[in-house]
């Protein structure tokens, strides 16, 4: 089969490491992809939201199946797009169509979903820009913090959590008013804060039946101790020690089961990742947010525990023949540890050379906002750079060898938080 990964990141990195270790996979593509895809696949300029450029590349390569990495084109339809062409129709994508993708599309579209499937979520209301005085009103009902989501897709940096009734009214007047988050936030849902621990879940579904993947949990606050502005995603832990298998019993059937339920119900066509955010409140496990693809960095502590081959498992999901496949689960644990740019999440430089790579041992690099330069050299090209993931027996080990590894890299002004895993 000729395979091509949309999308540029660890996530796409990761997959391209996998997707290449399949007997199935003859030629592996990833567009545009990044410095580590272009070791192991062959690399195609192009955006992940040009369709027509994504036709005629996959028409060009004679590719057979297309694993959609990032939100973006999920949201905006690119499975409805291969389906509506008669070119097209016959190959797979790996990811939702369009209806269901509003799971991740709209705060207000998934907690309607979450409250009509009798799913567990905090409550909520939600408000547009003629209705920011309610919206006022309903804070004043809340207790602090108080949690406002642009309704749209703002690259994560869409919510926002605030002790200060005053300033949680000034933002949900930047944010509907001033568009803070421009279109994202033409709507904003405010939400109860939920006060537990995070984690995430990921399963896959072929419309029919589903299989659960390894639980994780990330780290998204740039600073240690979980404090600082919110990013994409500064490490990720897999298992989660915390989960035990009563637990994980709730989250299926609570949770699991009635997402799948209410998809089918709800006529939402669906094959592919759901990555579910949970917190732990209590002993009970409730729904911060649904994305309709795998996350990142956890893609980097869930995928290398997987012993499958993935490519089998995205057939099974196309024919919908995923309940014949049996998930087998490496025991160790896996964790990662992102590297980003000074002054991530806001203003960073890029191209910055990157060096020690092959010092590194026992850990896998999977490399993110890092690209070739002219000269042939890896240098940085975003905000997060790369991700160190080590096995180990326990999470505590896993998590040494892949600081051992970072001590050997370095790049201008190179961060990474030294605490990952520090409140379990």
């Amino acid at each position: 089969m000729n395979i091509l990964i949309l999308g540029s990141g660890g996530r796409e990195h990761t997959f391209a490491w996998k997707i290449a270790q399949s007997t199935i996979c003859k030629n592996l593509f990833v567009a545009p992809g990044n410095s580590g895809t272009a070791k192991i696949a062959t690399n195609i300029d192009l955006k992940v939201t040009d369709f027509p450029a994504i036709k005629s590349t996959v028409l060009s390569n004679e590719i057979n199946m297309v694993v959609v990495g990032p939100e973006d084109p999920l949201v905006l339809g690119i499975h409805d797009f291969f389906l509506n062409d008669f070119e097209l129709k016959h190959i797979p994508v790996i990811g939702p169509q369009k209806a269901a993708a509003e799971l991740e599309g709209s705060k207000q579209f998934a907690k309607e979903f979450m409250m009509r499937h009798s799913i567990p979520t905090a409550a909520y209301q939600a408000f547009d820009k003629d209705m920011v005085e309610n919206g006022c009103a309903f804070l004043e009902s809340l207790n602090p913090p108080y949690v406002l989501k642009a309704d749209g897709l703002a690259a994560g940096k869409g919510v926002l959590i605030l002790n200060d009734l005053e300033e949680a009214k000034t933002e949900l007047r930047n944010m509907l008013v001033d568009s803070k988050f421009g279109a994202a936030s033409s709507r904003v849902v405010i939400e109860e804060f939920l006060n537990g621990i995070e984690l995430s879940c990921f399963v896959l579904t072929d419309g029919k039946s589903y299989k659960i993947l390894p639980t994780a949990k990330d780290y998204k606050r740039i600073g240690e101790g979980d404090t600082g502005l919110n990013t994409g995603g500064m490490g990720a832990i897999s298992p989660v020690p915390f989960a035990t298998p009563e637990f994980l019993n709730k989250i299926e059937e609570r949770i699991v089961k009635p997402t799948i339920d209410g998809l089918k119900k709800d006529n939402l066509p669906y094959k592919g990742f759901i990555f579910i955010g949970l917190i732990k409140v209590g002993n009970e496990p409730k729904v911060i947010e649904y994305n309709v693809r795998m996350g990142d960095p956890e893609t980097e502590v869930v995928l290398p525990r997987l012993k499958n081959d993935l490519v089998e498992i995205f057939n099974a999901i196309s024919n919908q023949t995923l309940h014949e496949i049996d998930i087998e689960i490496d025991e160790r644990a896996a964790t990662t540890i992102m590297m980003v740019s000074g002054g991530y999440p806001e203003a960073y430089e890029k191209g910055k050379e990157i060096t020690g790579l092959d010092q590194v041992q026992d850990s896998i690099v999977f490399h993110a906002g890092a690209t070739l330069s002219d000269d042939n050299k890896i240098v940085t090209s975003g905000g997060r750079v790369m991700a160190i993931t080590s096995y180990g027996k326990t999470y505590q080990e896993a998590i040494k060898k892949s600081y051992q590894n970072i001590e050997k890299l370095h790049f201008d002004k190179m961060y990474y938080r030294k605490d990952i895993g520090f409140d379990l």
